[in-house]
């Protein structure tokens, strides 16, 4: 009794049961009144004449043929409402097939769509989901893959030196250990950013927004990498309004925003380059821009640069590049969750990179004092 089907074609039997029911009790009750008045109101008199037969006979007539189409009413309720409930159960059955398949982990499976617009949306919807899921597993795996493949070189590192100093082949020194650590370090910082990129995702950055200065925000960031771009003979240079830029901002995330865009320049540039950072103002938003003169972008990898792990052909690498290659990923998600927008431009390889950051500006009613 509890199958869409049966109870279907017990819902089509009833309303004919229903239906007959009530035809029934109508005509049967309006056709002797009916009788006598087609007789001119002689059924009556006719009936009685004749022992009453005639009237009566009427009604048996009527009384058997309403049973009759009753009966018949039924079965074809019962073959209609099979047919009906066949057509309505096969496509929900291939959906529920489809969505098990999906479910075992076999995600290219697709479920045609019925002529019946709501389950046809259905079917839309399933699909939909299939690739998406789909989608999702490839991103997982090539993941897997890629931290794997970032965690190998380091861990070939400190094995290496590590067995080389057991055997003592290698000596035991400062500038060993020196290395060794760095590696460490590459495999902490690659930790981090991975469980970053993780919450950034999953919208479980967990931050803290209180309207700040951009530019005490931008500076304070991009001052602790000057000592890193005069070692590395880059010219660093920050420049701010002199009106105050007020957002909405978690000061320590939108931090790491900006040391991710300067680290990514400082890498993208080589000796006797500059790197601007500027902060600017219009309408209602604020911007954050980084412009590097390093090795640029070709035009597809403007948007490339910003997914995981992606490598630019031809990216400079330096002995002492310790990225994790998800900073710029990492930075997009903590932008987007202060509702704004991070993206790129580039006139080419070898012509340097902006890359621009725009948050809401605080509405001037709602700041409050701020000091540069």
């Amino acid at each position: 009794m509890n199958r869409l089907a049966v109870r279907l074609v017990l819902s089509h039997v009833l309303v004919a049961v229903l239906g007959g029911l009530a035809t029934f009790l109508v005509v049967r009750t309006l056709t002797p009144a009916l009788f006598d008045r087609m007789m001119g109101g002689q059924g009556s008199m006719m009936g009685q004449g004749r022992g009453g037969t005639l009237r009566g006979q009427v009604a048996d007539a009527v009384t058997q043929a309403l049973l009759v189409g009753v009966l018949v009413g039924v079965v074809a309720a019962t073959a209609f409402g099979a047919v009906a409930a066949r057509r309505l159960v096969r496509p929900l059955r291939q959906l529920s097939d489809t969505t098990r398949e999906i479910a075992a982990g076999r995600y290219d499976v697709h479920v045609g769509r019925p002529r019946e617009d709501e389950l046809a949306l259905l079917a839309d919807d399933v699909n939909t989901l299939g690739r998406t899921l789909a989608e999702t597993e490839s991103r997982r795996v090539r993941l897997l893959g890629e931290v794997a493949h970032e965690m190998r070189t380091p861990l070939t590192v400190i094995e290496g030196s590590v067995e080389g100093m057991i055997d003592g082949v290698l000596a035991v020194g400062p500038e060993r250990l020196g290395l060794v650590s760095d590696e460490v370090r590459r495999l902490r910082r690659l930790s981090d950013d991975l469980s970053a990129l993780s919450r950034s995702e999953e919208g479980r950055l967990g931050m803290v927004l209180a309207p700040a200065d951009l530019r005490t925000v931008v500076a304070t960031a991009a001052e602790r990498l000057r000592p890193q771009a005069e070692d590395a003979g880059v010219a660093l240079g920050v420049g701010v309004p002199d009106d105050p830029v007020v957002v909405a901002v978690d000061g320590d995330r939108l931090g790491q925003v900006v040391t991710n865009l300067v680290g990514n320049a400082l890498r993208a540039t080589g000796s006797g380059g500059r790197i601007d950072v500027e902060v600017s103002s219009a309408g209602s938003t604020a911007s954050v821009t980084v412009t590097d003169t390093g090795e640029g972008l070709a035009p597809e990898d403007v948007e490339r640069v910003f997914e995981r792990f992606v490598r630019v052909p031809e990216r400079r690498r330096s002995g002492t590049d310790t990225g994790s290659g998800i900073g710029l990923t990492i930075a997009r998600g903590i932008v987007a969750a202060h509702g704004g927008t991070l993206d790129a431009r580039s006139p080419g390889r070898g012509r340097g990179a902006t890359f621009t950051a725009r948050l809401p500006l605080v509405p001037a009613g709602q700041v409050g004092s701020t000091s540069a």
